[in-house]
């Protein structure tokens, strides 16, 4: 049996979920569902003094966790779990939560998704076998960890996230039935 291609194994892991699972469920997301609140005081994204859109947050995180709508799941996907890593291990422009131009739009959530899901996927193919070996670094809560087990991490949090959007969607579009 020959060796398995661990590079491609991991990524078939993501873009498998991300073909057949959740980008069709994706499609036509409205600024409507985007914002939409199920419960009173979720998180969201709300306008700062200069009109541009900042994820709510708290440190330490409150408990319970409060509940957060489909826009602060895609804030978080987009920012926290891609764009950082993006630019922390593969060449993207720098990112943090403070400084990001959050989408004001659903639409313009799935383009900055698919740009930051386009620049993952490129950055974890061009790591090949060996790449996956190295530590991930003092980027990373656990620096002397592999890649492998970073790309692991955020393949779980992007089905565990983006499958939770999912679900806001079905709540969504079932609300008035009862």
């Amino acid at each position: 049996m020959p060796e398995p291609d661990w590079n491609e194994t991991l990524l078939e892991q993501w873009e498998w979920h991300w073909d057949q699972q959740i980008r069709a469920r994706l499609d036509g997301l409205t600024d409507d569902e985007y914002f939409w609140s199920p419960v009173p005081d979720a998180w969201t994204l709300r306008p700062r003094g200069d009109g541009t859109l900042m994820a709510d947050f708290s440190f330490p995180q409150p408990v319970p966790a409060p509940f957060t709508t489909i826009a602060w799941r895609l804030a978080h996907v987009i920012v926290g779990v891609l764009a950082m890593r993006n630019a922390a291990h593969f060449g993207a422009a720098p990112a943090s939560y403070d400084r990001w131009v959050y989408a004001a739009s659903a639409a313009e959530a799935m383009a900055q998704l698919e740009e930051q899901l386009g620049t993952w996927v490129a950055g974890v193919r061009g790591l090949g076998e060996d790449g996956l070996r190295v530590p991930v670094g003092d980027k990373e809560p656990f620096p002397e960890a592999p890649m492998a087990a970073l790309v692991l991490h955020i393949h779980r949090e992007l089905i565990h996230h983006l499958s939770e959007v999912c679900l806001l969607r079905d709540l969504y579009l079932r609300k008035e039935i009862r």
